[in-house]
């Protein structure tokens, strides 16, 4: 059979890459379903890398020996998608010279990973659905069923099904057919501390893949890769560092090597690095460092995730200098770390996650210290509170 756009039997290894707890958490689910035989429904923005956890869960599984079978929905023609997956008999339409058996029946005992399975036609769905209910397969032109066949179904998609099904592009009694066993992979944004991992990994692959000395990445231009947004996720971050490792010849690479859509936004925000950055700027003195960082949350609204971590987990601040912003902070809000997180600009449901970043560094200051007024500063007051304490 020759290679159809969208089409792959996939035999290559793939790891994930990371060490963030969204990648435990999903390493374990990975682990959960590939004991069993149940059908798996991954989602997550493109490139977050749901066809890795596919193979995954494929290659830990009674069938890794069997073949694994990858279509993308969004890649085919109705007609030609419903003929790899179920085959056809001879003269059924135009070019069918002879019968002819589908990917399905080729993989026995094996895995089938459906791609951005929300992208199917309404008529499609129905194809499949009948297919899940029945395990038989009936070829396009055949008056009756042709045999049934033992694989494992694996579906993934970027669309929100619920609300797909809401407005009726997406049939619900299919949606409840595969989402057996549920993964969902968070953006990389939300993963800052897979960003250097995976950019180790990736400048590896390409230095050898293309036969050139291996760069280095300064702090600086870690910092800027660190504080984008990625919203091509692993995808992107992929191609930025192939284009890095051709580039930069095994140099080291600096602010101003990296791509500008990559580089520009971070300017255009005050970061605080310029185009002409070649190393990681000097660092300043602890006070004006934490008095700067805040000021940067508190009148520019960054986040404390792309304003102090990352300056902080490439070591250019101190657990010092990360203690005297919390403390800031905690004065500010009476010791609330719930108002603390608003204050930081960071989302309600990071607050575990920030005491988690906070004991593992030895930064969690306790809050009945700064428990000194009885009642709470209101939430508006909080900002103008601490840069008057700073003044």
């Amino acid at each position: 059979m020759g290679r159809i756009p969208g089409l792959s039997l996939a035999k290559t290894e793939m790891r994930l890459v990371g060490r963030s707890e969204a990648i435990r958490t999903i390493e374990a689910d990975i682990e959960c379903a590939a004991r069993s035989d149940a059908k798996v429904l991954i989602t997550g923005e493109t490139g977050v890398g749901k066809e890795v956890v596919a193979r995954q869960i494929h290659q830990r599984s009674l069938r890794a020996q069997g073949p694994l079978v990858n279509v993308n929905c969004a890649g085919l023609p109705d007609s030609l998608l419903e003929s790899e997956l179920f085959g056809h008999v001879r003269g059924s339409f135009t070019g069918a010279y002879r019968d002819k058996p589908g990917l399905l029946e080729m993989a026995p005992n094996g895995t089938v990973f459906l791609d951005e399975v929300g992208e199917m036609s309404m008529r499609m769905q129905v194809v499949l659905l009948r297919f899940l209910e029945t395990g038989e397969i009936q070829r396009i032109g055949a008056d009756r069923s042709h045999t049934r066949v033992n694989v494992r179904l694996i579906t993934a998609t970027n669309r929100d099904l619920p609300t797909q099904i809401a407005s009726g592009a997406f049939r619900e009694d299919l949606y409840f057919r595969l989402n057996v066993i549920r993964l969902t992979i968070p953006p990389l944004r939300e993963r800052l501390d897979d960003i250097p991992l995976l950019v180790d990994y990736y400048l590896d692959t390409y230095s050898g893949q293309h036969r050139v000395a291996r760069p280095e990445v300064s702090s600086a231009a870690m910092d800027v890769l660190m504080a984008h947004r990625w919203p091509g996720n692993i995808r992107e971050l992929k191609n930025v560092i192939e284009r890095l490792v051709l580039k930069t010849s095994g140099q080291i690479i600096r602010p101003n090597d990296l791509p500008a859509d990559v580089f520009k936004p971070l300017i255009a925000a005050g970061a605080g690095i310029s185009p002409g950055d070649g190393v990681a700027p000097r660092k300043p003195d602890a006070r004006s460092a934490a008095d700067d960082l805040a000021v940067r949350m508190l009148q520019n609204g960054e986040s404390f995730w792309s304003a102090v971590y990352p300056v902080f987990m490439s070591r250019d601040l101190t657990r010092d200098d990360l203690r005297k912003i919390v403390q800031l902070g905690l004065e500010s809000t009476n010791g609330n770390y719930r108002l603390l997180i608003q204050l930081f600009n960071m989302p309600d449901e990071d607050y575990k996650r920030f005491l988690s970043f906070l004991r593992k560094h030895d930064c969690h200051l306790p809050f009945q210290r700064f428990r000194v007024a009885p009642s709470r500063l209101p939430a508006n007051a909080v900002s103008r509170s601490m840069l008057s304490n700073k003044a």
